[in-house]
C-alpha cells in the first residue's frame, strides 16, 4: 500500500509541474503557446475521468439506452457557449464560427460518424483511450492522420475542393450562425439555451428522484475524485470551463479558435515527414499602417527597386504548435488519470478488430478533414458558437454512428421473422 501511495504521489507531483512550469515560462517569455500544455493535460484528464468519447456517447444511446455521456457533451457545449458569450462581450476573444460549406458538413459527418464506430472512438476518444492502453484506439490513431492527409493533399483533395464550391454565406457575407438566421445577438441566444437546459434538468430530476446507490457503488463514490471515474456531466462541466481558458491561450498563440484536436494529430505526423514548414506559435503583429501621401508618389531613384507592400509569405505546411502541444499533453493527462484510477492497461484485442480499427481511423480522419472538424472542433466548439456549419455535421455524425452501430456492434440488418439482433461489445 505504501509503494502504491508513493507512486501516486510521484505522478501527482509530475502533473503539478506540467501545470505550473509551462505557465510560468509563458508569463516570463510572453510565448503563450506554452499554456497549451496545462490546457491539454487537463483536457485529457477530464476526458478520461468522464470517459467522454463521442463515438461511445452516441452509440450507447441505442446500445444501452443510456444518454448520460451525450448529456455530458451537452453540458460542455452550453457552459462553453455562455462563457464564450461573456469573453466576446468583454473583448477577450472574437467569435470565429466556421464557414458553412454545407456539402462538406453532409459528407464529412457521414464518413466521420461511420468511422468512429469502426475505430472505437472519435479523434479525442482515440487519443485518450490510446494513452490508457486501448490497442484498437492506438490503431485508429495511426489511421487518423493518414485520412486527413488524403483529403488535404492526397487523392481526395480534388473531391474536397469540389465540395467547397457549395458555400452559404450570411446576408453580410460572413459565416452563417443561429444569430444571423434569427437576428438575435449571440449572448441572448446563449442565455436562452442555458436557461432551457437548466429547466430541463430540474424537470428531469423532479420526475426521476435520485436512488440510493448499491453498496459497491458507495465504496467507489467514497474514493477521492482523483482516483475514481466521474459522472459524465461533471466531466462535461469541467471541459466547458476549461474551454474558457483554452480560447485566450489559443488566440494569443496565433490561432483564433477554442478547443480542437484533428489538425494537432495531423501536424504531429507532418513534423515527422515534412521539411518545408511554417511554424505558428504566436499572434502575428498587424502590418504597420501606411501614412497617407500628401502629394504625388515620388518615383524611385534610377537603379533602385521599389520596396514591396509586404514581405512574401513563406511556403510550406503551417504547423500550429498550440495544437501540437495540446494533443501531446492531452495524452499525458489521460494516462495519468487512467493510472490514478487503475485503468491504464494494454489489453489484447482480436487481430481482426485492430485491422478494422485502423481503417475506421482512416474514415475518421477523412470525415474530420472534409467536415472541417471533429467531435471537439465541430460538435463542441462549433455548436458552442451556434455555427450553422456544426449543426448538420453533428446531425449526420449521429445518424451515421447509429447506422453502423446497428449493423456492426448490434448485429442488425434486415431482420427475418423470429430473429433478434445480437449485441457485440463496443
Amino acid at each position: 500500500m505504501t509503494g502504491r501511495h508513493d507512486a501516486r504521489s510521484g505522478w501527482l507531483a509530475a502533473a503539478l509541474l506540467l501545470l505550473v512550469v509551462p505557465t510560468v515560462i509563458a508569463a516570463i517569455t510572453g510565448l503563450w503557446v506554452y499554456t497549451a500544455i496545462p490546457v491539454g493535460f487537463l483536457f485529457g484528464f477530464f476526458l478520461q475521468k468522464g470517459d467522454l468519447c463521442g463515438a461511445s456517447a452516441i452509440s450507447e444511446v441505442i446500445l444501452f439506452r443510456d444518454g448520460r455521456k451525450v448529456f455530458g457533451f451537452w453540458v460542455a457545449i452550453v457552459v462553453s457557449m455562455v462563457g464564450f458569450a461573456a469573453l466576446d462581450r468583454l473583448g477577450v476573444v472574437k467569435l470565429n464560427p466556421k464557414p458553412f460549406f454545407w456539402m462538406n458538413a453532409f459528407a464529412g459527418g457521414i464518413v466521420f460518424g461511420a468511422g468512429t464506430v469502426l475505430a472505437g472512438g472519435c479523434v479525442s476518444g482515440c487519443l485518450y483511450k490510446a494513452a490508457a492502453g486501448n490497442l484498437n484506439s492506438i490503431m485508429g490513431l495511426l489511421g487518423i492522420p493518414l485520412g486527413v492527409a488524403m483529403v488535404l493533399g492526397g487523392p481526395l483533395s480534388g473531391v474536397n475542393r469540389a465540395l467547397k464550391r457549395f458555400l452559404v454565406k450570411a446576408p453580410g457575407g460572413g459565416p452563417v450562425t443561429l444569430g444571423t438566421l434569427t437576428g438575435l445577438p449571440f449572448w441572448l441566444l446563449a442565455l436562452v439555451i442555458a436557461a432551457l437546459t437548466l429547466l430541463g434538468v430540474l424537470w428531469w430530476r423532479a420526475r426521476h428522484p435520485k436512488r440510493e446507490p448499491a453498496e459497491g457503488l458507495k465504496r467507489v463514490a467514497g474514493r477521492h475524485p482523483l482516483f475514481r471515474p466521474w459522472a459524465p456531466w461533471k466531466a462535461g462541466l469541467a471541459i466547458g470551463l476549461l474551454g474558457l481558458l483554452a480560447w485566450p491561450s489559443s488566440s494569443a498563440s496565433g490561432r483564433n479558435y477554442p478547443l480542437g484536436v484533428t489538425h494537432g494529430v495531423y501536424d504531429v505526423e507532418v513534423l515527422a515527414f515534412e521539411s518545408r514548414l511554417v511554424h505558428v506559435y504566436r499572434k502575428e503583429a498587424p502590418p504597420p499602417a501606411r501614412e497617407a501621401a500628401s502629394g504625388p508618389a515620388a518615383a524611385p531613384a534610377p537603379g533602385v527597386r521599389p520596396s514591396p507592400e509586404a514581405p512574401p509569405r513563406p511556403r510550406g505546411h503551417r504547423i500550429v504548435w498550440w495544437l501540437v502541444l495540446l494533443v501531446i499533453s492531452l495524452m499525458a493527462g489521460s494516462h495519468l488519470s487512467a493510472r490514478l484510477s487503475g485503468q491504464a492497461k494494454l489489453l489484447p484485442r482480436e487481430p481482426g478488430e485492430t485491422v478494422i480499427a485502423f481503417f475506421g481511423g482512416l474514415l475518421v480522419g477523412i470525415g474530420a478533414a472534409t467536415g472541417m472538424g471533429c467531435m471537439i472542433g465541430n460538435v463542441l466548439s462549433g455548436n458552442a458558437q451556434l455555427s450553422a456549419a456544426a449543426i448538420p455535421f453533428t446531425l449526420f455524425t449521429v445518424l451515421a454512428n447509429w447506422t453502423v452501430t446497428w449493423f456492426y456492434l448490434m448485429g442488425g440488418g434486415l431482420r427475418r421473422k423470429g430473429r433478434e439482433p445480437g449485441t457485440r461489445k463496443p
